[in-house]
């Protein structure tokens, strides 16, 4: 059985060949997870994933630019980008703990990325959760 890591590392190969324009990646999205052996629920996970990255993606493009320190989203490497998109979407749309989404955005960063890709993804996610959790109390104080 696939865990979650497995299932994220074929996300971003997914969102990484959609983003240097195969968008048949997305299509054939099942049977690249079913090929990885990604199936039931962690094959429901990557392809919420997979979804919400690309329902959401001029917000987390915004989202991720603003948090760039001197830096313009596209001046980033496609694979930092899409690593990013999935960490960002993860830590604003879903449940999972900040510290599981940020660390295994910064271990695929290690795996794919340029050297200072852990570093910079580190950088960028730690800031968006800052701001989604200090988001989230305030909402939470607002409905009391």
């Amino acid at each position: 059985m696939a865990t979650r890591t497995q299932a994220r590392n074929a996300v971003l190969g997914i969102l990484y060949a959609y983003d240097i324009g195969n968008h048949t990646a997305i299509e054939e999205a099942t049977q690249i997870l079913e090929e990885k052996k990604i199936r039931h629920k962690q094959q429901d996970f990557a392809l919420g994933l997979i979804q919400g990255v690309l329902t959401n993606l001029e917000n987390l493009d915004t989202l991720i630019n603003t948090h760039l320190k001197e830096w313009d989203i596209s001046r980033l490497g496609r694979i930092e980008c899409s690593i990013l998109r999935l960490g960002a979407y993860e830590l604003c749309y879903t449940q999972t703990d900040a510290p599981i989404v940020i660390n295994e955005a910064i271990e695929l960063g290690k795996i794919y990325g340029d050297e200072n890709a852990p570093r910079l993804i580190n950088g960028v996610l730690d800031s968006i959760q800052k701001l989604t959790k200090t988001t989230n109390t305030q909402n939470l104080e607002d409905t009391q």
